[in-house]
């Protein structure tokens, strides 16, 4: 989940294609970008703490998202168990959803 937007980074800066596999219901239709996806923020420990030790240096804050949102210029495909879906995204995901 986290990760994600890191390595679509580097694979543009090396010239790389970067593909997403995902089940079709991963995307919402009725969210235009991922701008508009709330991402949960998970407790700072988990990244803070080992089991019962402390790991970082303490009065450390830790921003500790649950998962990441990868820029659609980013990524050249969607490989889903609908097909591929290749860019203009949003155009090919609702095409998709009328489909059963």
């Amino acid at each position: 989940k986290i990760g994600t937007l890191g390595l679509a980074i580097l694979a543009k800066h090396f010239g790389i294609p970067f593909y997403v596999a995902a089940p079709y219901s991963t995307f919402d239709p009725s969210i235009p970008t991922g701008k508009q996806i709330p991402i949960e923020q998970r407790h700072a420990d988990e990244v803070l703490r080992f089991r019962e030790c402390q790991s970082a240096p303490r009065n450390v804050q830790a921003w500790n998202p649950a998962f990441d949102v990868t820029p659609a210029e980013l990524i050249g495909a969607f490989i889903t168990d609908r097909g591929i879906i290749r860019p203009p995204f949003s155009e090919q995901i609702q095409k998709r959803s009328f489909k059963t």
